[in-house]
């Protein structure tokens, strides 16, 4: 299993917008590719910016490539996900999951 790690800063409203975007846009379109595997999203309200992070997960690199296309390590950020964040990570992290906990 692969771990597919992004961040992104956002104002308070912005993020629980973002969020709402994950929830009705990002989750429908990544459900439909075989080998998705599941999501999880962070929020850190500590500074002036909510720092959010997404982390997908995935069966294979072949799976991540269906949603990312090449390269893979692109972040995959919509134009109306980009009018809510202040800035994002360009680029993603893949790890794979060694151990994973219910």
């Amino acid at each position: 299993m692969i771990a597919r790690m992004w961040s992104a800063r956002a104002t308070t409203a912005n993020a629980a917008a973002y969020i709402d975007h994950f929830n009705e846009a990002v989750l429908p379109a990544v459900r439909a590719i075989r080998g998705y595997a599941g999501a999880t999203v962070l929020r850190s309200d500590d500074g002036a910016l909510v720092e959010i992070t997404v982390i997908t997960r995935w069966e294979s690199l072949d799976a991540i490539r269906e949603f990312a296309g090449d390269p893979i390590d692109q972040a995959v950020v919509t134009e109306h996900a980009r009018a809510l964040l202040d800035s994002f990570d360009d680029r993603v992290r893949h790890m794979t999951i060694a151990v994973e906990n219910g």
